[in-house]
């Protein structure tokens, strides 16, 4: 994990990927959103926490490996 900072907020190089993908996610659910409404992209994004914490992803599918 690393600790240096990279900009003014004083946020690693860790955080700042981290900030990267909740911006994709937020714009990812806008889309889903503005397409098919607020229920969808709830019930999508529920979906995919449950994938992610059933191993069912593509890194989850190589640990088991």
């Amino acid at each position: 994990m690393s600790t240096i900072e990279h900009d003014s907020t004083g946020l690693s190089e860790d955080d700042l990927n981290k900030d990267e993908f909740f911006r994709r996610v937020a714009e990812i659910a806008d889309e889903m959103c503005a397409a098919h409404g607020k229920e969808f992209a709830m019930g999508t994004l529920v979906l995919a926490a449950r994938w992610v914490a059933s191993d069912r992803t593509t890194a989850g599918q190589q640990t088991r490996q």
